[in-house]
């Protein structure tokens, strides 16, 4: 009997040690291996992954399992250390990104249509 997602998590997982063995020796960060797995091992790269939902199912738990573990490492103390430092940070990444993008369509001539409030609360 074969099972399609048990094949294709192994291809996933070969592929992945074989580039993060790759990345290791071009002292590339392993995270940029992870991401060159998924493009390669995807749909829209060599094919190799056939059940690309599942997969896909998969990956969403992986991340929230490490999120989980990121939330699991801190204290309430570090995080109220870091409070002033997220909240400025936060705030001018999402202002600098807002500016950036309406500077961006300004330049290429789109004209907002309707509010900006508008865009991101309407389906």
């Amino acid at each position: 009997m074969e099972i399609p997602l048990l094949k294709d998590i192994l291809i996933i997982f070969a592929l992945a040690i074989a580039v993060l063995l790759l990345c290791h020796r071009l002292r590339v960060p392993s995270i940029v291996g992870f991401l060159l797995t998924g493009l390669l091992a995807g749909p829209h790269g060599l094919g190799f992954v056939t059940d690309v939902h599942n997969v896909e199912v998969l990956a969403e738990i992986g991340v929230i399992l490490l999120l989980f573990t990121i939330g699991i490492e801190f204290s309430l103390e570090q995080f109220m250390e870091m409070k002033r430092s997220v909240l400025v940070g936060g705030l001018l990444q999402v202002a600098v990104t807002f500016v950036a993008v309406l500077s961006l369509f300004s330049l290429l001539g789109r004209r907002r249509r309707r509010p900006c409030s508008s865009a991101f609360l309407s389906p």
